[in-house]
């Protein structure tokens, strides 16, 4: 990126800080898109045609550089991608392209957890010291890690800073679950007394993944799922990885309004759990059905993924296994990291569901959600 564009940015974010409400203004002005413009005569045929030029447009102005998954009621509207795999933008995207998908993960990773439970190898209530007896934190369980609402401290992304000669390269997971241990830090509160979003939580998922099953997070979620629901561009993938890339990977990258940058995976990159999941549009549709039914996990087992959190003083939480809940049948999760912007939203009783999967750091991808809710009305 040029070095007026990075002045620009920070005196924006500069200006956020000290001037609120008149700095945000100009900085989504920055960010802002043009509105999808559908008719109230227009019938499905026309509103996907609108949607898919207006998609094209975006890219083409530096908008948005991804892929796109429009279901209704179980039918596939739209599947397209718009752009480019990596900041060369010599090769175009395709529907098995497969993308980071960042905080998206989590409700993978919580299916792992959902896995062993069913194989009868864990509970979702049993303290997380039974499988990670070297951390202090024995009041709190495999559901309030799920949950965000352990209070174990969301500090794994400050240990390379503070144990750079001892971490090298890339942190691990088990290295994470050593430094947890050795900070010894207390709870910020007792267990299930709050909603904290919480990525270490989810990182200590993938370790307790790690020792109930002897596979690595990676090994095991190939093995366990991904494989045997024929996902064949999902996998999770990181600097631990004995693959350096893989067929159809995508490669993040900025792109502020047409200045490109390479975005490099860092010393974080080596963990998984919170992030670390690649995926497909094509990956996406499989996915999907797999929330109306499937054959490795029970009715039972499923329905905790989307039942709300209450909490100690009975507070209901709108978070439940990697899904923020919207309403009974209305769920999602977003994500970003390292130049991906995603969004799975959907509706299990009109069996609608919208995929937003970006690798251009784009600002917009909760704005193109939003827009893409009228085609689905």
């Amino acid at each position: 990126m040029k070095l007026i564009w990075k002045i620009i940015i920070a005196i924006v974010i500069l200006g956020v800080l000290a001037f609120g409400a008149v700095s945000v203004w100009a900085f989504n002005k920055m960010a802002k898109i043009d509105e999808l413009v559908l008719n109230e005569n227009d019938n499905l045929t026309e509103k996907v045609e609108k949607t898919d030029k207006w998609l094209a447009k975006l890219q083409k102005d530096n908008k948005f550089n991804g892929a796109v998954l429009l279901i209704k009621n179980d039918n596939v509207l739209l599947k397209n991608t718009y752009g480019f795999t990596d900041y060369t933008r010599k090769e175009k995207l395709t529907n098995q392209s497969s993308f980071r998908l960042a905080s998206v993960s989590k409700q993978f990773t919580g299916v792992g957890i959902m896995l062993l439970k069913e194989q009868g190898k864990l509970n979702f209530d049993d303290a997380i010291t039974e499988y990670l007896p070297a951390l202090p934190y024995g009041k709190v369980t495999v559901r309030n890690l799920l949950t965000h609402t352990s209070g174990i401290p969301d500090a794994y992304m400050g240990f390379p800073k503070k144990y750079k000669k001892e971490i090298g390269s890339a942190l691990t997971t088990p290295m994470m679950v050593e430094l947890l241990a050795k900070e010894n830090l207390p709870l910020e509160h007792n267990p299930n007394d709050v909603h904290s979003y919480n990525n270490t939580g989810y990182v200590l998922l993938a370790a307790i993944i790690e020792s109930v099953s002897g596979k690595s997070f990676e090994e095991f979620m190939q093995i366990e799922l991904f494989d045997k629901l024929k996902m064949k561009n999902t996998r999770v993938w990181n600097l631990l990885s004995e693959e350096k890339t893989f067929p159809n990977k995508t490669w993040s990258f900025e792109n502020i309004l047409g200045e490109v940058e390479e975005l490099k995976p860092g010393v974080l990159d080596g963990i998984a759990g919170d992030g670390g999941v690649f995926s497909s549009i094509n990956d996406f549709i499989i996915w999907n059905q797999f929330w109306y039914d499937n054959e490795l996990l029970s009715k039972t087992t499923m329905d905790e993924a989307f039942k709300k959190t209450i909490l100690n003083d009975g507070t209901l939480i709108s978070y439940g296994f990697g899904w923020s809940i919207f309403s009974e049948d209305a769920h999602g999760h977003n994500g970003s990291w390292l130049g991906a912007k995603t969004s799975f939203v959907r509706n299990s009783k009109l069996k609608n569901a919208i995929v937003v999967l970006d690798n251009s750091a784009s600002m917009n991808v909760d704005a193109i959600v939003k827009q893409l809710v009228k085609v689905l009305k």
